[in-house]
């Protein structure tokens, strides 16, 4: 099977990434984390044919008809490339679809996701958490370390709500690599963050024990 430039390239920047990382963290304290990453539907993964290129597919045309929604060209090799970088895959979405629709679309087209929410399961988040002003999305309240959509508006509610989003618009034909980047940084974020987590709880144990 040929392989793409773009995840070659990825390959590389992101093992670099690791490595300079690792060189300032010591191998016992090195542990590398698990990334859950949300995709939105709408005009993210499910473009019309006029906006992006779309997947191909040998299924019989009335199962597209009964889908009725063509994949943006490149996801599957990008969920198969986050796949093997150790990344949980889930669909987040403000639509009704159900996810029992969602996963069989996907599926249809060999992608398995670990997760899903719709509308219905997002209000009730909102709800749990008290939040007076609702966000369209809300990740945290699915331990979601990434979400990737096409709104600029998603991306002003990750910094008003603290989390973190990746805006990739529909005629953006390097989306992929852009997720791919926004993975490794997040890797690097979340290595940082354990590394001054071991350091907090090494000092604390230290006063103690000199009290």
């Amino acid at each position: 099977m040929r392989r793409c430039p773009a995840f070659d390239k990825s390959r590389i920047s992101y093992a670099k990434g690791w490595q300079t990382i690792k060189g300032f963290i010591p191998m016992y304290l090195f542990r590398r984390q698990r990334i859950r990453i949300s995709f939105d539907i709408d005009d993210t993964l499910a473009c019309h044919p006029h906006h992006c290129a779309t997947e191909q597919n040998r299924l019989p045309v009335f199962v597209h008809r009964w889908l009725g929604e063509p994949l943006r060209s490149g996801t599957r090799s990008l969920t198969q490339e986050l796949r093997r970088q150790g990344c949980s895959i889930w669909v987040y979405t403000s639509s009704g679809r159900t996810p029992s629709y969602i996963r069989r679309w996907l599926l249809l087209y060999g992608i398995r996701v670990d997760g899903v929410v719709n509308s219905v399961r997002h209000n009730r988040a909102l709800t749990v958490h008290g939040l007076s002003n609702s966000p369209s999305k809300f990740p945290p309240a699915f331990d979601i370390d990434l979400h990737v959509d096409d709104s600029e508006g998603v991306k002003i509610e990750g910094y008003d709500h603290g989390f973190r989003v990746v805006v990739v618009s529909p005629d953006d034909v390097n989306w992929a690599q852009r997720v791919l980047d926004a993975v490794a940084e997040v890797q690097q974020q979340l290595a940082w963050q354990q590394l001054l987590g071991r350091k907090d709880t090494a000092h604390e144990r230290s006063e103690v024990l000199s009290s």
